[in-house]
């Protein structure tokens, strides 16, 4: 066994546009699982027999996986070499992706897509790693952060698209079975291509820290089902958010002291000492806020407007294109070195100006043309500050906490994706609930416009042959079918309106915080993991 420094990692003869095409073909796969659970909730649900919050839950236990497993991986990663990593990784997939395509238990399933995380969180890294180490200046180190993170921002939308023409013809489960497929011919390609070689210098196995991984996983676990379920359940007032709550705070909490105790901390909430560093946390929290957002608009497309998968898909396809010259204008800056300032100004006003116009939009009749420009202006927005964001973070603390910084910015991510399901959750029962009861308090037999509405209803659908009794159900059916309409719209608009309102103060504080000049991003010396940003 040799190291990397000694002998190429990869053969000869393979060609460099080869090896890119390669690692690309292993780490697709990867990130696809990332978004698989939110390609079709409903068609998984249906699948499942489970309800869609259960099927967030399948994606937050993915998460919770990744994010608890980055500290751990990197141990492993160091001491086996890099093919007999890439095996175990490999059949870690695709052993939990063909056993979620074989099962319909939703125990079994969410159990096996915490194992995916893991299998996942190997898989990147060794990809990640695999690029990384084959770029020497700053310049090319900054285009591959810009790349993986690109890929990372459209792969819930390119999952959507992809997986839309499948659905029409396969069940939800056909998906995983998929994945298979597409994971085998790129690792086997990348085995045969390696060199039996150690990327990194080896450590041994002793004293891993389990107790550490085990409390983390545990406590973000609980924290996410707490998000998720906190409004089906009414919050505090079922036994089991308590519960859950009490629970996951004390696992942080034991977790924290545990950290202060030992000589090298699985993850370290030290790096949350540094200013700057709660900073970045703070932008990318609100970025994911931002992000999630994005679902009102795609549920407004399929409950309002009618749109299926695959025309969905199509829409959002402006979204990530916005996202790719996002990223590209974000590298540029990074490299000129524009100020931090500028950068998150620029990225959260078009975030900005994305949710006051589709206020404006939101209506029972739509042209699709008319959302493609502010669709683009949200993936802008978000291309724009993602790589900036997490390299401003991990800049921001001492070398020493590069990969707590790294494992922490993972954890921001979760909660800001957790918090943003919530938050829609909780707005979408909250403002429907509040608008039908006003809608309740108006409706009368006396009420001119509902008998108005139903005559014309039932009149049409009488002049098609329905009976007068049957004419008359079927208009009061599309009457309430015109109001859940009009309580989405509603909901859609008052949300956009609180996220508005939370950007206004972020720019504020944005343009008046006075530190941002104390942090140079630095691509080199404290670079970020891929799987850890």
């Amino acid at each position: 066994m040799t190291n990397a420094v000694d002998q190429p990692v990869f053969k000869s003869w393979v060609p460099e546009w080869g090896i890119r095409i390669i690692i690309f073909l292993v780490m697709l796969p990867s990130l696809g699982l990332f978004g698989l659970s939110m390609a079709n909730s409903t068609a998984a649900a249906g699948f499942y027999g489970i309800e869609p919050p259960d099927v967030q839950f399948t994606m937050i236990v993915f998460y919770a996986a990744v994010a608890s497993f980055y500290s751990f991986e990197t141990r492993l990663f160091s001491y086996i070499d890099i093919k007999n990593y890439l095996i175990l990784s490999t059949g870690l997939e695709l052993i939990t992706s063909y056993v979620c395509y074989a099962t319909k238990d939703p125990i079994v399933l969410t159990i096996f897509r915490f194992l995916q995380g893991l299998g996942s969180c190997a898989a990147t890294s060794i990809c990640i790693t695999l690029i990384f180490n084959r770029l020497q200046t700053e310049r090319a180190r900054e285009i591959g952060y810009s790349v993986f993170y690109c890929i990372l921002l459209i792969i819930s939308q390119l999952t959507t698209l992809v997986t839309a023409p499948m659905l029409d013809a396969v069940d939800y489960s056909a998906l995983y079975k998929g994945i298979i497929y597409l994971y085998l011919p790129g690792s086997m390609l990348l085995y045969l291509v390696l060199n039996n070689v150690r990327l990194e210098k080896r450590m041994p196995l002793y004293q891993l820290d389990w107790a550490s991984f085990v409390l983390y996983a545990a406590a973000i676990c609980l924290l996410g089902f707490v998000l998720i379920y906190g409004q089906q359940y009414y919050w505090f007032a079922d036994a089991r958010i308590t519960g859950a709550a009490i629970a996951s705070a004390l696992l942080f909490a034991l977790y924290g002291l545990r950290q202060r105790s030992l000589k090298r901390p699985y993850l370290s909430f030290k790096v949350f000492k540094y200013r700057n560093y709660c900073t970045g946390a703070l932008l990318l929290f609100v970025l994911y806020l931002c992000r999630g957002s994005l679902n009102v608009t795609s549920l407004f497309f399929t409950a309002v407007l009618g749109l299926d998968p695959l025309h969905l898909g199509i829409v959002l396809m402006a979204n990530m294109a916005g996202i790719i010259v996002g990223v590209m204008i974000s590298s540029r800056m990074t490299l000129t070195k524009r100020p931090m300032r500028w950068i998150t100004l620029s990225g959260f006003l078009l975030m900005l100006i994305f949710h006051v116009w589709m206020t404006q939009m939101f209506t029972v009749q739509a042209n699709l043309d008319e959302f493609i420009v502010p669709l683009m202006l949200h993936g802008l927005g978000a291309g724009l500050l993602m790589v900036p964001v997490i390299l401003f973070m991990i800049s921001a603390v001492p070398p020493a906490l590069g990969k707590s910084a790294s494992g922490m910015g993972v954890l921001v991510r979760f909660c800001g994706f957790c918090s943003s399901l919530a938050c829609i959750n909780y707005f979408a029962d909250h403002s429907k609930t509040q608008h039908y009861t006003r809608f309740l308090q108006n409706l009368t037999t006396d009420n001119v416009l509902w008998g108005q509405r139903t005559a014309a209803y039932a009149g049409a659908l009488q002049s098609k042959g329905l009976s007068n009794d049957a004419a008359a159900k079927a208009a009061n059916g599309l009457v309430a079918k015109g109001m859940s309409t009009q309580l989405q719209i509603r909901f859609s608009m008052e949300y956009y309106q609180w996220i508005a309102v939370i950007l206004v103060i972020l720019l504020i504080f944005i343009a008046l915080y006075p530190y941002f000049k104390k942090t140079l991003i630095n691509t080199g010396n404290n670079a970020p993991s891929a799987v850890g940003g």
